[in-house]
């Protein structure tokens, strides 16, 4: 998992001495914050959190199950990066690098206001460096990525249903994630949690930003498998369909059974992605509808990708036509790419796609008369 905020216990501190800096200070002066904290966050009642054992630990963070106020959740502690030298007998010193802090309350600032039953819960978060925490609910069925790696060790695919039904799972969220104006950049299977029952919820978004200050931004997130052109050019003018691009490789993933690219270095993916605008082969049993929604997705030009609340109305078209007659073949999934034709056609569309009212949150974000 690739997890750019945050930033926690030094390598000198041991994991089983890490709560202990829930509390206390030490005696040492916080950190100079450059970021902007999010006006209004649920701060962590430490006495009630109960750390339990660690479930994943990536290059920057760790991820504990633990308990907060009798309620199962899953604790994201962040890692001090190894190059970070602190001196402890001075306390002139940061105790964390100015921009681990930056990009935390960048993180809590996002998923804190974001409430959708496809999108991870936020709980609280603790800031005490050096830990800064994440609370968030706890998910058993762990994440997408093992889903689909238990799927291929057993040479079987995800049912067709039940394909069809993860993938609105995703883009259901995603349309409401881009509809609060927020771009999550770094969408795949690993980012991707599961539920008991199968349905899932997107997660970590620790790479995620405003689409108005993207261009703001100096450094590439993602993961080169499921990383857009534009975004591994190095481009600062990219938007929200950088995530559209990542959803058609997951689409590709939950057909083929397989990674992107498979017996490919991530570097040479970019490299023919980039150069020779290398895609994955689509294995011949796909349905020919969902193989024009995944070619649209993944089109090399952004303008040329659907919106989110597009694709949620042609996979739910795809699960209607399923439920009659057991196939995709009455559905023709056309060019979804906005233009005048489009406009003429959906006197209703959403005017900006990034709906601000709290009325809206929870409403879909396609047009009500698509059809």
């Amino acid at each position: 998992m690739k997890i750019h905020s945050g930033t926690m216990i030094n390598k000198r501190v041991s994991p089983a001495a890490w709560i202990k800096y829930f509390g206390h200070h030490n005696g040492r002066q916080k950190s100079d914050i450059s970021a902007e904290k999010p006006a209004d966050y649920d701060q962590v009642n430490l006495s009630e959190l109960h750390l339990g054992s660690i479930f994943d630990d990536g290059a920057h963070a760790q991820l504990y199950h633990g308990n907060y106020k009798n309620e199962s959740v899953a604790v994201k502690i962040s890692k001090v990066p190894e190059d970070y030298e602190y001196d402890y007998t001075r306390k002139d010193v940061p105790l964390l690098p100015s921009w681990i802090e930056k990009q935390f309350y960048q993180e809590i600032s996002i998923l804190s206001r974001l409430d959708h039953p496809n999108v991870l819960k936020f709980v609280a978060a603790c800031k005490q460096p050096p830990v800064l925490g994440i609370v968030t609910e706890y998910l058993s069925g762990g994440c997408l990525r093992s889903y689909l790696n238990k799927i291929e060790d057993e040479h079987e695919f995800v049912p067709l249903p039940k394909l069809i039904t993860m993938a609105l799972d995703i883009a259901r969220g995603m349309a409401y994630v881009h509809s609060k104006g927020i771009v999550h950049r770094d969408l795949k299977p690993d980012n991707i949690l599961v539920k008991e029952d199968l349905h899932l919820k997107i997660a970590d978004f620790g790479s995620a930003c405003e689409e108005s200050h993207c261009h703001l931004l100096d450094d590439i997130a993602g993961t080169y498998r499921w990383m857009s052109p534009e975004m591994i050019k190095g481009k600062k003018s990219y938007n929200r369909k950088i995530d559209v691009y990542g959803f058609g490789l997951i689409l590709f993933e939950l057909i083929a059974g397989t990674i992107p690219f498979k017996g490919l270095a991530p570097e040479q993916v970019a490299f023919s992605v980039l150069n020779k605008n290398l895609r994955p082969d689509i294995p011949k049993r796909c349905p020919p509808a969902m193989r024009d929604l995944i070619v649209q997705c993944w089109s090399v030009k952004p303008e040329k990708r659907p919106e989110f609340w597009q694709i949620v109305d042609v996979l739910e078209q795809f699960e209607t036509s399923f439920a009659r007659d057991g196939t995709l073949n009455r559905v023709a999934v056309k060019n979804l790419t906005y233009d005048h034709q489009h406009k003429k056609r959906f006197p209703h569309w959403i005017q900006k796609v990034y709906p601000m009212h709290s009325d809206k949150l929870n409403q879909k974000v396609y047009p009500v008369n698509a059809t």
